[in-house]
């Protein structure tokens, strides 16, 4: 850990050890450490802080940083000991690692208040994942590439004369020399890190997609972030962590991202420097990388549950109540069109994936998506896919040009995994013109900023088409918005339930049917509430009965104070 003092304006010094990773400063609320002083930019600068060193690089700042009265360009430069950094009006002051000259470091006994909120800026929530320690991690490292360079000579010359040789045997022989490779280095192992440790990551890079082997192998977490090789963070349990695992260096991360997107057919490189792509599982995956990354290769992985989760897994976890769950399935199953909204990671798919199991066996159902996540149990299903453009900048197919391709495929249901463009207009004409029954995903905060950006993407399919025209096509297609939101202690709720209602004027009538109340927080951060109906019933309640389809109409009377607590 390096010992800093922080120097701000109009505030004692503050201590502070910075834990080995990389910091962005800046004055802006998105900086993960926020300087609010005069001369600091919205984005500074980048620390990067290894266990006893320390390196700065700008990040295009207006002021510019300086080091000991040098300013510091983009590249990263290192910091000796003793030096000053200057950004705007603040100042850091590097010790110096001698026990005499090294920075005071607070005691738990009487922190600062400055100094704590300064020192909490800088540290992460560790999840330990690899079981190697964070101290022992930069020597571990130095380890593995050395390991991993002689492994890429040795390898080769065994795929010379074993062409065709099995996936299993590969796997052994990536094993076997590994473990002679290891035994050959002389440099000692750091405490607490077993040789098998390091075979096994070596390994995963070598085989398989590197220190994401683990993450992905984990039920628990949710969804991977890797933030360059030495920062990887995940989601656990709604809750984000940086995990104690780490990739060897730039290479290991680009050569995991180059697995991930060969079989599927597409490409990273300089000129194409983004991708989406999907796991064996369906797990959705996100990479980007420099020169449009600042931080190295970066790759997001949205996890497919191994096990769909299931409507009585989320009555289990307080996201809806069995009521509102019959209510939907009663829905789908009279043909209504279904928009769900929310916000990113919010769970739309799951729920998408969940009300689409409603849908009856005996229809043909159609299913587009930019990449394949849905997993429908029906005999009768086609899955399309969209597909990006090649390297010439040809072949595209988008999901618009899926929707209208869907039209002639003779489809009894539709279900688009999110709308985000043109396909919105198609998706609603289709809706009007006999395909009811269909269900989408759109991101939104609420059931009325859903309906104006549902207006907004379908402007951008390039008609001048008059508003009150899109809003009539709007309030025809759509039955139902479903409202999901991710709270702050991570839990996922269904927040609101609205029929759309008719057209008044220009403007497109909705009531609530169901609504979430809060009621407060429990003693471990969990948040408290119930599900309540708002008394108004469905303009269709006619169509269910015709259906002859079993639903209570009682469910739509407002509970009595104190309402109907869910499993939180």
């Amino acid at each position: 850990m390096v010992e800093v003092i922080l120097k701000m304006p109009g505030q004692p010094d503050s201590p502070v050890g910075i834990p080995p990773g990389q910091y962005q400063i800046g004055s802006s609320e998105a900086a993960p450490i926020q300087l609010p002083f005069v001369g600091v930019s919205r984005l500074h600068c980048v620390l990067q802080a290894q266990e006893s060193s320390l390196r700065v690089a700008d990040l295009g700042s207006s002021n510019g940083t300086f080091l000991n009265g040098q300013r510091v360009g983009r590249e990263f430069v290192d910091v000796p000991a003793g030096s000053d950094i200057q950004i705007g009006s603040v100042h850091i002051l590097v010790g110096t690692g001698r026990p005499e000259s090294r920075p005071p470091v607070r005691t738990p006994s009487a922190p600062p208040p400055a100094a704590a909120d300064s020192e909490q800026q800088f540290k992460s929530r560790i999840l330990a994942v690899s079981g190697i320690p964070m101290s022992a991690r930069p020597l571990v490292q130095e380890i593995k590439k050395q390991a991993h360079s002689e492994l890429l000579v040795r390898l080769n010359m065994k795929r010379l004369a074993l062409n065709s040789v099995s996936e299993n045997d590969l796997e052994e022989k990536a094993r076997a020399t590994i473990h002679e490779i290891l035994n050959e280095l002389s440099i000692p192992l750091p405490e607490g890190v077993t040789q098998e440790k390091i075979e096994n990551e070596l390994y995963h890079e070598a085989i398989g997609l590197g220190p994401l082997e683990d993450l992905i192998s984990r039920d628990d977490i949710t969804e991977i972030m890797v933030n360059g090789p030495d920062n990887v963070y995940v989601e656990h349990k709604g809750v984000l962590y940086k995990t104690d695992t780490a990739f060897a260096d730039d290479h290991q991360v680009l050569a995991a991202i180059e697995r991930i997107v060969s079989p599927l057919g597409r490409r990273i490189d300089e000129s194409s420097p983004m991708v989406d792509a999907r796991l064996k599982d369906g797990s959705r995956v996100n990479a980007i990388i420099p020169p449009l990354s600042l931080v190295g290769p970066s790759i997001t992985i949205r996890k497919f549950a191994k096990t769909p989760l299931t409507v009585e897994n989320l009555i289990s976890y307080g996201s809806i109540t069995a009521e509102i769950a019959h209510f939907l399935d009663v829905c789908v199953k009279i043909r209504k069109n279904i928009l769900i909204s929310g916000g990113t990671g919010s769970g739309k798919t799951t729920l998408l994936n969940i009300l689409s199991g409603y849908l009856p066996a005996k229809e043909r159902i159609i299913t587009i998506e930019d990449a394949a996540e849905l997993q429908l149990r029906q005999e009768h299903l086609v899955r399309l896919e969209s597909r990006p453009a090649n390297i010439e900048g040809k072949g595209e197919v988008t999901i618009r040009d899926l929707v209208r391709n869907s039209l002639r495929m003779r489809p009894d249901r539709i279900v688009i995994g999110e709308c985000r463009g043109g396909e919105a207009l198609d998706m609603l004409q289709a809706m009007n013109t006999g395909h009811d029954g269909s269900l989408t995903t759109i991101h939104a905060n609420s059931p009325r900023d859903a309906l104006a950006r549902l207006e907004t993407l379908v402007l951008m399919a390039g008609f001048d088409l008059p508003l009150r025209a899109i809003r009539e096509q709007i309030a025809s297609a759509i039955s139902i918005i479903v409202q999901i939101n991710r709270e702050k202690d991570g839990s996922r709720k269904v927040v609101c339930v609205s029929e759309i209602t008719k057209m008044e004027g220009d403007v497109i009538t909705m009531q609530d049917l169901f609504t979430f109340q809060q009621d407060g927080w429990s003693e471990d951060g969990r948040m408290l509430g119930h599900f309540e109906p708002t008394g108004a019933v469905p303009t269709f309640i006619e169509d269910i009965r015709r259906a002859n389809l079993d639903l209570d109409i009682s469910m739509f009377t407002p509970l009595k104070k104190g309402g109907m607590r869910g499993g939180l």
